[in-house]
């Protein structure tokens, strides 16, 4: 799969039922070139402008990648890394 297709798809936590919104970016691991985690903004709005925060999810934090969203199981509290 395209990283093209993949930001397309929501991210929702299934603790929740929150969405989270979508990929911006991935973390790949230099030597193998696989993914190891997904980065998401914290939040959307005006804030965001100001002051970016991130949430960094390991891929092992990943349910299910479906046809239209991408489920994963994570407690916010504690994968959220400030940039």
């Amino acid at each position: 799969m395209r990283f093209s297709k993949l930001r397309q798809k929501e991210v929702i936590n299934v603790i929740d039922g929150r969405s989270l919104g979508y990929i911006t970016d991935l973390v790949i691991e230099d030597m193998t070139g696989r993914i190891t985690a997904i980065v998401l903004p914290e939040s959307t709005g005006l804030r965001c402008w100001f002051k970016t925060k991130e949430y960094v999810i390991t891929w092992k934090d990943i349910c299910k990648i479906g046809n239209d969203v991408i489920l994963v199981e994570v407690d916010l509290n504690l994968c959220g890394v400030p940039c």
